[in-house]
């Protein structure tokens, strides 16, 4: 029975630890995040010539305007190129594309990833490039999008962020999509570099020194979660990553609870392997001093903020049922004393770092979806084996007019 009794305690504790320990991270970048971030201007500035690349896969419904709204940027038109990478489009698709003003790079792979499409692509068009910009496929760039990350490399980075934003809030999944996408802008961008530490990649939206990036992305192998692995490499060799919460480009939110479920189930397979592999460095990088690095591996192991929030809820609620229905209880080693604080950390820190924007209506309709998230990524634990291990296409719908305005 003393067996059974330590069994359980340690338990107890491992899962207050961790989920008191997130829940801390959670607060402390949130609160850094409500103060302003405002970057000092360069003393001189150059017009690089950038390469705004934009891989696809069968992308036929969204690439053309795409292509077409990167054209409409207020930089100067002769300074930069949009390379679309078309994997699989539909012939009437790449007619379309070659009459524009951009450079179409086809591809083709037994196996198709982003990594690759961007790799043949700079293997293509050359090292005239001083700015490799990835995109997304269905994203749309404010008109000053590439005037501010110029800008950012004037200040002397190599490799910038920039402030993803929903383009579609249509569902109560787009909406809890795009809470989340603000949420982790807020913890993991704009926080982390108020307190001195580098920016989370985010798979889109990013901009690189160009001979760097096509000499780092050389060794980039990841069939899921490219970015995760790009970032590792790079807080490895103690590089910054700057973040431009002024600079928006709008993405499309998923709208489907299945396509949720699969896009996570994906994201988190990516962050387990890349824990597994990175653990006893990242260990060692902190030992040395590297924290950017140590931080970034600690969040491939850190539970994604709707399991934080869903976890905390239930422990926190049924130790204070427990301690409600048992009083004299004596068979528990924690009580609701104890996960009251993680409870409350974690409610405080994900409501400071929610827009204010998002505090609606429509926002309180789409939090009752959030049990269904939650048991959806809950259910994607048990589903991670082979989730990375091939190409999960996330399909976009049409393109509306919503590029955000300068």
């Amino acid at each position: 029975m003393d067996y059974l009794f330590y069994l359980t305690s340690a338990l107890e504790w491992a899962l207050l630890i961790y989920f008191g320990f997130a829940a801390a991270y959670v607060f402390l970048f949130a609160l850094a995040s409500l103060l302003p971030y405002r970057p000092k201007l360069a003393a001189e500035s150059t017009t690089r010539k950038i390469a705004v690349l934009i891989p696809g896969y069968k992308e036929d419904a969204v690439i053309v305007d795409v292509a077409k709204d990167a054209l409409q940027q207020d930089y100067p038109a002769e300074q930069y190129d949009v390379v679309v990478i078309a994997d699989s489009f539909q012939p009437q698709t790449l007619s379309a594309l070659r009459e524009l003003p951009i450079r179409l790079v086809e591809v083709s792979f037994e196996k198709s990833t982003k990594s690759k499409a961007l790799n043949r692509a700079m293997a293509t068009i050359g090292d005239g490039y001083d700015i490799a910009l990835v995109l997304d496929a269905d994203n749309l760039m404010e008109r000053s999008f590439l005037t501010k990350v110029n800008d950012a490399f004037d200040r002397g980075y190599w490799i910038v962020q920039g402030h993803r934003a929903a383009k579609n809030l249509n569902t109560p999944f787009a909406i809890l999509d795009a809470v989340s996408e603000e949420v982790n802008n807020q913890i993991f961008r704009k926080g982390h570099r108020v307190l001195g530490l580098s920016s989370a990649l985010i798979g889109s939206g990013m901009a690189f020194d160009y001979a760097f990036f096509k000499e780092t992305m050389a060794n980039v192998k990841a069939v899921g979660g490219f970015d995760k692995e790009l970032e590792l490499k790079l807080l490895r060799d103690r590089q910054t990553i700057e973040y431009l919460p002024d600079a928006i480009v709008l993405d499309e939110k998923v709208q489907k609870s299945e396509v949720f479920a699969n896009q996570r189930r994906r994201w988190l397979s990516a962050q387990l392997i890349y824990f597994k592999r990175y653990a006893w460095s990242g260990l060692a990088g902190l030992l040395r001093g590297n924290i950017d690095f140590a931080d970034k591996v600690y969040q491939m192991i850190s539970p994604p903020r709707v399991l934080l929030l869903g976890m905390v809820t239930i422990l926190g609620g049924g130790y204070l049922f427990l301690s409600w229905l048992f009083p004299e209880t004596s068979w528990l080693a924690l009580s609701f004393q104890e996960w009251r604080w993680p409870l409350l950390l974690t409610y405080l820190g994900m409501g400071m770092a929610v827009p204010r924007k998002f505090y609606n209506l429509d926002t309180l309709k789409a939090l009752f979806t959030l049990p269904r998230a939650f048991a959806l990524m809950s259910l994607s634990l048990f589903k991670l084996k082979g989730a990375n291990k091939k190409f999960i296409h996330t399909q976009h719908g049409t393109i509306e007019d919503k590029t955000p305005k300068a």
